[in-house]
């Protein structure tokens, strides 16, 4: 990669050639935001009691008592998934007698909603929810339909670099967005929940391998000095700005199918980048394509202004040489210190993952607005990016992992003392809360490259991301939580974030000591007192190098 990088070195850090890149791959960004968070409008869940038909021969006084009370969060509302046995009360009916005068209530006997149900319409016109009916005894089936989704992420993170290494990155990024965008159009078609879940799982593959890709694509063309800020201020915060475009999108339209058709319409719009996008040259490289790869960059040696070389790659000088030693996943657990050290690389990435998530899954949960939370939830992500790049590039990484984990967990611990009028404060906690775990998840991925050797650092970064998928999948059953105690989803959550933190502290410091090369020179995990520290690891460089990688 250094031959590469000094004999491109000719074009600059940041000409147009960078700049149109850096946009437009970050643009491309944006549809992965709507769609990866659109499940929290197409799977909402609107207040709803049991139908009573109108053909039950009721008196005005029986029908609006005909659905027993509940207390919720301090107001009585009806029950959701019960009614009183209609037989009965429509004796009642019958026989002229009053509901609370007459009869009892407490003492009537009760049913399930066997006519079905009747929904609000004051948020959604409809929902995947109104439409198959998953409530009561079938509400499991809402939080896994977003699992459904993540399982799809964490095979397409899986599969999505082994396809780009094998068929180019350019042309799994365009397949990958066009299997994201093609499959949501798909679902606005789903006659049943198992269709439309089975097409959200695809969706999910194509919205991970788009990300990551596109992610691979721009580290590799961008040179070193704009790739911390392409991974945090480029890639995220266009994420971010896809996420703010949900809750505008869901607020114009609350019907579940168009807002699908509303979502796939930018995807398509993202087609004419096909041909302002190049393949990646460090690529080309390593297929020995060198007269492709020397075409990309004497166009962007044109378009920044500069003067290129007859011959920019020589063949019979490879930057990428065929040998290559061969590591396997157990490499990471060679060691014990290896071991412990991906081991609490596996939990810091899962744990921070299920916060980051499901504090996004829950922002309709919140007390106020749901279009508005949603909007604030992805608001608050772009200062929590541009803190993460100010951090990084001047403090320790596992002190400043570690505050904003502090930070997150101990607000969101806050939420249960807050009293029940005050919900704006809540809201405000858990913000805050979302605010520090984002900037934690997005310092992770230079964080863990740091951590280990040239040899086994795709790998470890392969692995903890994965780990991270699974915290997705597990994500919406903490807000699930929520159904049977409006604090249980947060005290847990702080609680983990808080106990990751201290996790954290553990970890070596990578900041300012050189990349390891090999197994040897991973640094101790702290409170590992055998062994001594390799000399290459005290030395400090003047500009110490940072690999950012994606899988």
């Amino acid at each position: 990669m250094r031959d590469y990088e000094e004999v491109t070195a000719f074009l600059g850090e940041w000409g147009p050639f960078q700049r149109l890149i850096f946009f437009l791959l970050s643009a491309s960004i944006i549809p992965n935001g709507f769609n990866g968070m659109s499940v929290v409008f197409l799977a909402g869940t609107p207040e709803h009691h049991c139908r009573v038909p109108d053909s039950a021969n009721l008196s005005s006084a029986w029908r609006n008592h005909s659905v027993p009370l509940l207390l919720q969060n301090g107001r009585e509302v009806p029950h959701s998934c019960r009614r009183y046995r209609l037989a009965a009360i429509a004796n009642f009916s019958a026989l002229g007698l009053e509901p609370g005068r007459d009869v009892d209530l407490e003492q009537l006997e009760q049913e399930g909603c066997l006519d079905g149900w009747e929904y609000s319409q004051d948020v959604y016109l409809s929902t995947i929810v109104t439409e198959w009916n998953l409530v009561c005894e079938n509400d499991w089936k809402t939080p896994l339909t977003t699992s459904l989704f993540f399982v799809g992420v964490l095979f397409g993170s899986f599969v999505s670099g082994q396809l780009s290494d094998r068929f180019g990155r350019k042309s799994i990024l365009f397949s990958t967005m066009a299997v994201q965008t093609g499959f949501s159009f798909l679902q606005i078609f789903s006659v049943s929940w198992e269709m439309f879940t089975v097409l959200f799982v695809i969706v999910g593959m194509g919205q991970i391998s788009n990300y990551v890709v596109a992610f691979i694509l721009g580290t590799e063309i961008l040179g070193k000095s704009v790739r911390i800020l392409f991974s945090t201020l480029g890639v995220c915060t266009f994420f971010a700005v896809g996420y703010m475009l949900l809750p505008l999108f869901a607020y114009f339209i609350r019907d579940w199918r168009m807002l699908l058709l509303a979502l796939t319409v930018p995807g398509v719009l993202c087609v004419p980048l096909w041909w302002f996008i190049p393949e990646s040259p460090r690529w080309l490289l390593s297929q020995k394509r060198f007269r492709e790869a020397e075409v990309i960059i004497q166009k962007a040696a044109k378009m920044n202004n500069k003067v290129a070389p007859a011959v920019i790659f020589d063949p019979l000088q490879d930057p990428y040489p065929l040998k290559e030693q061969k590591v396997f996943i157990l490499d990471l657990f060679r060691t014990r210190n290896i071991a412990t050290l991906t081991i609490m690389s596996v939990l810091l990435w899962m744990l921070t993952s299920v916060g980051y998530f499901a504090l996004s899954l829950d922002s309709p949960n919140l007390h106020g607005d749901v279009y508005l939370n949603c909007f604030l939830s992805a608001l608050i992500e772009v200062p929590a990016y541009v803190t993460a790049w100010l951090l990084l590039r001047t403090l320790p990484r596992r002190y400043i992992i570690a505050g904003v984990l502090f930070l997150g967990g101990g607000v969101l611990l806050l939420i249960q003392l807050v009293p029940a009028d005050y919900s704006f404060v809540s809201i405000g906690l858990a913000m805050l809360g979302k605010f520090g775990i984002t900037s934690a998840f997005s310092m992770l991925y230079v964080f863990t490259a740091e951590l280990y050797p040239t040899l086994v650092r795709n790998m470890a970064v392969g692995v903890t991301s994965m780990a991270s998928r699974v915290g997705s999948i597990i994500a919406p059953y903490f807000v699930y939580l929520g159904a049977y105690n409006r604090l249980l989803p947060y005290i847990i959550m702080g609680s983990l974030t808080v106990f990751i933190g201290i996790v954290t502290l553990f970890f070596p410091e990578s900041f300012g000591v050189t990349l390891p090369e090999t197994l040897d020179q991973i640094q101790k995990v702290k409170g590992f007192r055998s062994g001594k520290r390799s000399r290459d690891l005290l030395e400090r460089e003047e500009n110490p190098k940072v690999l950012v990688t994606a899988f």
